[in-house]
């Protein structure tokens, strides 16, 4: 290859790199990334030889620098950006998880507390696997095939405990989460009716149960109708329980969905506020839950 070809197509990428709204990029990104140029420059395919020189030739100038907390040489900081937050380098990370529970209610302003851990949700390992296959083939498009037999690396699940010093909390769950981009950042976070959901869902990921009492109290006649709509459409029998008796006892939200929850409730050894705590003789005859918060 010409050198100014080579350096060309180095120099589209490193432009590329600028524009993306993520502090970090993988391994597997910057292969697509490199792959598409090169082949739309050559006409042919890029060997993994050429694939290193230009990751070299990246960090000859600066424009990556290695993350030490990850994986050796999986994920790397784009000049510029290395003061960018933790909750952004994991989105980044993992394109498929989003900031939850405590994390959110942060976010979202319905704590005051300031979580020492991150917390994210990211779907199972087989739903992970399947969107990332997906992914793969909107990035590489007409070049997925050639992509595949050159080697190039593929996208991985990056496992992570911690993101410099912040601790992660990683829950993946069969439920799907409802959440939002952040405009002109690598950042999704729960919807507020989620992140309300999540609270009976996982109370003790979410500050415990009495935490979560104490914020429908402030904030649940604030954004009723988001929460009515989330735990109808997407929370089961018990998460319905539990966010109708905080909704209507706790709070004196009524309302016609809400008295629906009610009619289906049902008493069992279950059927408790604090789905980690004991249960207790203490309990709701309207919605047959066991108030065992005390």
């Amino acid at each position: 290859m010409i050198i100014l070809e080579w350096e060309m197509i180095v120099k589209t990428v490193i432009q590329k790199l600028g524009k993306l709204r993520q502090p970090v990029v993988t391994l597997s990104q910057l292969g697509v990334l490199f792959f598409r140029e090169y082949i739309k420059s050559e006409n042919k395919p890029p060997d993994l030889e050429e694939f290193d020189s230009a990751l070299q030739s990246l960090f000859d100038v600066g424009v990556l620098t290695i993350h030490k907390k990850f994986k050796p040489r999986h994920v790397f900081y784009i000049i510029g950006k290395n003061d960018s937050s933790v909750d952004e380098i994991a989105c980044s990370v993992d394109p498929f998880a989003f900031i939850s529970h405590l994390s959110a209610m942060e976010y979202h302003g319905l704590t005051d507390r300031l979580p020492k851990t991150l917390f994210i949700s990211t779907p199972p390992i087989k739903d992970w696997q399947t969107f990332a296959s997906q992914k793969m083939k909107r990035d590489c498009g007409d070049f997925r095939e050639l992509y595949n037999q050159t080697g190039f690396p593929q996208m991985t699940r990056i496992l992570f405990s911690a993101i410099n010093k912040t601790p992660v909390h990683r829950y993946s769950s069969i439920h799907l989460g409802a959440y939002k981009a952040i405009k002109g950042k690598a950042l999704k976070v729960s919807t507020l009716g989620r992140t309300f959901l999540d609270m009976v869902r996982e109370p003790d990921l979410c500050g415990g149960v009495n935490h979560v009492i104490d914020v429908y109290k402030e904030f649940a006649g604030k954004y009723e109708k988001l929460i009515v709509n989330e735990v109808d459409r997407r929370g089961n029998l018990i998460e319905k329980t539990r966010a109708g008796y905080l909704l209507d006892e706790a709070c004196g939200i009524k309302s016609k969905i809400i008295d629906g929850w009610a009619k289906r409730a049902q008493r069992g050894g279950s059927r408790k506020l604090d789905p980690k705590g004991e249960y207790s003789s203490n309990y709701s005859e309207r919605w047959s839950l066991s108030l065992n918060n005390e």
